[in-house]
């Protein structure tokens, strides 16, 4: 799991600001599933159990990275999502990257855990559970 220990230096008016892109990720690649694999994506926790099996099937078919950057990108911050929810964390930015900070204080960075994923080497599952154990 990647967790981000370093400390940032976003404002608080920043915060909302940082939630826009990766919100729109993750509506895009619910949409994006419920309509090409037919896969429904309620942001539970137990719908990444799905979403680590989606990724692992893409890596098997042997797509390369850059044919699926944007659909992993998706897939994290729609995981970033769920543990935003499921812990009342808040996304952050800096960058050009996204994490989801949760309430004690630890920074995940889902995105990153997609591409671990991607290689074989991560879970979006494990990550949210992770992340949700600290509450």
């Amino acid at each position: 799991m990647t967790t981000v220990t370093s400390g940032l230096t976003t404002q608080q008016e920043n915060r909302p600001q940082a939630a826009a892109k990766p919100v729109r990720w993750a509506a895009d690649v619910v949409a994006t599933m419920r309509e090409g694999a037919r896969l429904r994506l309620d942001y539970s926790a137990q719908s990444l159990w799905r979403v680590d099996r989606v990724i692992d099937g893409i890596r098997r078919e042997g797509a390369p990275y850059a044919a699926v950057e944007t659909a992993l990108r998706g897939l994290g911050a729609y995981a970033g999502e769920v543990i935003a929810r499921e812990t009342g964390g808040e996304w952050w930015a800096t960058g050009g990257d996204h994490w989801i900070r949760t309430p004690d204080g630890r920074l995940w960075d889902p995105v990153d855990e997609a591409r671990r994923c991607f290689g074989g080497h991560g879970s979006l599952r494990l990550l949210c559970r992770d992340a949700t154990a600290a509450r």
